[in-house]
C-alpha cells in the first residue's frame, strides 16, 4: 500500500476508530481527554517523521529542516485539515446566525 492518499486514508480512519474505540470502553471517559490524547500521539509520530536527514543542502527537506520550519509547517496543516472537517462548524457555535 503505497499510494500516498490510501496511506493517509487508512492512518485517518485508524486515528478516529482508536479515539472511538477509547470512548466506546469507558462511558464515562472525557472525549476531551481522548482527543487530547490522540491528538498527542499525531503530534508526537507527525514530528518524528518530519526529522531533517542532515544533509543541510537537501532542498525536500529545508522546509522542517528547523523546530520553527516544522511547527509553521504543523501549524499550516492543522488549520487545513481543521477547516476540511465536517466538524468544523458546529450548530452550537456562538457566532452562528439565528432567526
Amino acid at each position: 500500500m503505497s499510494n500516498p492518499e490510501e496511506l493517509f486514508d487508512v492512518a485517518f480512519d485508524k486515528a478516529v476508530a482508536v479515539g472511538n474505540e477509547l470512548a466506546d470502553r469507558d462511558s464515562e471517559a472525557d472525549v476531551w481527554d481522548i482527543g487530547d490524547g490522540v491528538l498527542a500521539g499525531a503530534i508526537q509520530y507527525w514530528l518524528y517523521s518530519r526529522q531533517p536527514c542532515g544533509d543541510p543542502r537537501c532542498e525536500e527537506c529545508a522546509p522542517v529542516s528547523t523546530a520553527e520550519g516544522r511547527m509553521a509547517e504543523l501549524l499550516r496543516l492543522v488549520r487545513q485539515f481543521a477547516e476540511d472537517s465536517e466538524y468544523y462548524h458546529s450548530p452550537s457555535d456562538i457566532n452562528v446566525g439565528r432567526a
